[in-house]
């Protein structure tokens, strides 16, 4: 063989360590689906801040919530993501079961996603700013409308 040049492993190291640090550092920038707080229409001296908060942080990659500033998933052709959060009104204590048991079908939520006192700050601040564009639906018994005669 002319001009092949001897295997050194030594000469292979140094790149193989750079292509993994790439793949670490790319796999930690598609993971973070979090925001933080840029967006956030909920101000620091607000009761709910620390909800909005961890609620852009670990929920934001699959819900939308404008008073978070979160968009959700641009991935919903492939799978149904979390819904958005802005058309339909929660309460506290179904927004903290959807939490604690990966949402109501726990399919696709991860469950406990947050916990404790974090869970409780987030599920009062879905519960408060959920549904700001949510039309309103009668439920089951209400009256809609004019009353038969």
């Amino acid at each position: 063989m002319i001009g092949a040049k001897q295997y050194d492993p030594r000469r292979v190291r140094p790149k193989v360590i750079i292509v993994i640090a790439a793949v670490i550092a790319a796999a930690l920038g598609i993971s973070a689906c979090g925001y933080g707080e840029e967006g956030l229409a909920v101000k620091q001296d607000n009761a709910n801040y620390n909800g909005a908060v961890l609620f852009a942080t670990h929920c934001s990659g699959c819900h939308t919530l404008s008073a978070a500033g979160t968009q959700g998933s641009g991935n919903r052709g492939q799978r149904t993501q979390g819904p958005n959060l802005n058309q339909r009104e929660e309460s506290y204590n179904d927004v903290l079961f959807a939490i604690q048991n990966g949402g109501f079908s726990g399919a696709i939520m991860p469950q406990n996603i947050v916990v404790g006192e974090e869970a409780e700050a987030v599920a009062k601040f879905v519960a408060k700013y959920a549904g700001v564009d949510a039309e309103s639906s009668p439920r089951p018994g209400e009256q809609t409308g004019p009353s038969e005669p």
